[in-house]
């Protein structure tokens, strides 16, 4: 491992200095373990980590390239991990999205446009059917959208890889919380209004109070 950890070390070092950027080919793993002075075994399994987390893409009968790293793509192991998460650790990702969604929320207010501020109104109103589980789906398509409409795509990948383990949260307070459907529509709808007139602080606010919402009711569940 210890000569893995180096090999990884090693071609990361290539990356972040610019010898190898985006969209290049690595050189044959001969040439790269002379250049690097490492054996093929432990290059082989860098590049098999680093494919794992997209930092490389081994392209069979091609070559090893660099990816795009773009965050969206390097940020994909984050919903990895984060599933493994504990029900004793939905507290923290909650609090962790009312540190980031108001803040995407505000950025969005700047520069959504028009229509997709009317795709965000179709979301707040939520699905015909009314079900709890067709709720939550559009919650989490309405605030997945807000994070796009943040126009970074740091913050966006960080939201989505942080919304699923307070899913569950949100069915159960659903059907268990008398009114909790009727004022996630109208806070939705309060935030889209401050989106659509371009009201960033008031976006922001109208965001903490809805996800601190979520949090406090399940402070007093557990």
């Amino acid at each position: 491992m210890a000569l893995t950890d180096e090999a990884i070390g090693r071609i990361k070092g290539m990356i972040v200095s610019g010898e190898i950027g985006p969209g290049d080919r690595l050189p044959n793993e001969a040439d790269l373990g002379e250049r690097l002075g490492l054996s093929r075994n432990s290059l082989r399994e860098a590049v098999k980590a680093l494919a794992v987390i997209r930092v490389l893409d081994v392209r069979r009968g091609d070559g090893t390239y660099v990816t795009s790293l773009a965050p969206d793509l390097l940020l994909e192991s984050l919903s990895f991990v984060v599933d493994f998460h504990r029900d004793d650790t939905v507290l923290e990702f909650l609090e962790v999205r009312r540190i980031l969604e108001p803040a995407a929320t505000a950025m969005a207010a700047r520069r959504m446009g028009h229509a997709e501020v009317a795709v965000l109104r179709d979301l707040a109103r939520g699905p015909a059917d009314a079900s709890v589980d067709g709720l939550v789906a559009a919650d989490l398509e309405f605030h997945r959208q807000i994070a796009a409409g943040s126009g970074n795509t740091v913050l966006c990948s960080l939201i989505d890889g942080l919304s699923g383990p307070t899913t569950r949260a949100r069915i159960w307070r659903g059907r268990t919380q008398e009114g909790a459907n009727r004022r996630t529509r109208e806070q939705h709808l309060a935030i889209v209004d401050a989106i659509a007139n371009r009201q960033p602080d008031l976006a922001r606010s109208w965001a903490t109070v809805h996800v601190a919402g979520v949090e406090e009711w399940l402070r007093r569940a557990l």
